[in-house]
């Protein structure tokens, strides 16, 4: 009888293991009216909800997943620190290595500002080359043509909790600020940790919305989707993976760590890989 519960308790601990440890990765073709022709190709890592998660020594097996992907461009959306176990240390040893792989971008999540030390972890991202899309937009370039990379900060920056009127009201104007010099005409892309609202980001007509802080609904029904997600209660709408609303295509991570409840279930750390693609050149 012993001998039978040793062995489920390490059938149990392997396969919890493999839930919250061993990398899987999420790849999306995603085709688009105005992306120009020179960005057809174009491939960007989506990171989000690293939570002080480590995947091997020195991020080791995170980074190689990375280096394999053979990204254009890194986005983090979010949530690199833990408010409860802050470790900076975990997450500037990611930034290090995936800043001499391509450009990094980062908007902030709930936690960086729930932390009361983002202040210092704002500085030390900067220092490496980060380029942190706070409130605002940059051109990305390529050949002889641009689209817009857009970010804004977490509604946390500014309120304690999640939802009400407030939030929303946060949102909607730092995202207004954001795009205040940008021209719909063009591509765009945003960077937003919260997807539950994906009807504001629809409303701005954004073309790809790039979020996290769901972590997938941390425990997921095989079949069903998330259980759980914050701002959305149970079974939420927007969990994890592709989702179309109107003319704005979101992409939404499942998150690399966890945060309150410490264990993922059927819903293994995730690296996401999308590669922009031209209608135009589909056509033709």
């Amino acid at each position: 009888m012993a001998s039978i519960l040793i062995l489920v308790l390490v059938i149990l601990l392997g396969f919890l293991y493999f839930e919250n440890s061993i990398l899987s990765t999420s790849n999306y073709e995603i085709y688009f009216d105005g992306l120009p022709k020179c960005f057809d190709g174009y491939k960007i890592v989506h990171l989000s909800d690293l939570h002080n998660k480590l995947f091997g020594r020195n991020q080791e097996r995170l980074v190689e997943a990375i280096k394999k992907a053979k990204p254009d461009m890194i986005a983090i959306t979010g949530d690199l620190v833990d408010r409860r176990h802050y470790r900076e240390d975990v997450s500037m040893i990611l930034i290090k290595e995936c800043i001499k792989i391509a450009p990094v971008y980062f908007v902030t999540g709930n936690h960086e500002w729930w932390s009361g030390k983002y202040e210092g972890l704002e500085l030390k991202l900067q220092a490496q080359g980060v380029m942190i899309l706070d409130d605002r937009s940059r051109i990305i370039h390529r050949d002889n043509e641009w689209i817009y990379i857009i970010g804004i900060d977490d509604a946390a920056k500014n309120i304690p909790k999640y939802g009400g009127k407030k939030e929303q009201e946060i949102l909607k104007e730092t995202l207004e600020t954001a795009l205040k010099d940008t021209q719909r005409e063009r591509f765009r892309i945003l960077l937003s940790h919260r997807p539950e609202k994906m009807d504001l980001y629809e409303s701005t007509e954004v073309d790809l919305v790039l979020s996290g802080h769901v972590h997938g609904g941390q425990w997921r029904i095989p079949g069903m989707g998330g259980l759980l997600a914050p701002g959305q209660g149970f079974f939420p709408e927007y969990d994890g993976g592709l989702y179309h609303k109107g003319k704005t295509t979101m992409v939404i991570s499942r998150g690399l760590g966890n945060s309150i409840i410490p264990i993922r279930l059927f819903n293994r750390p995730e690296i996401v890989i999308i590669t922009l693609k031209s209608e135009q050149n589909r056509e033709n």
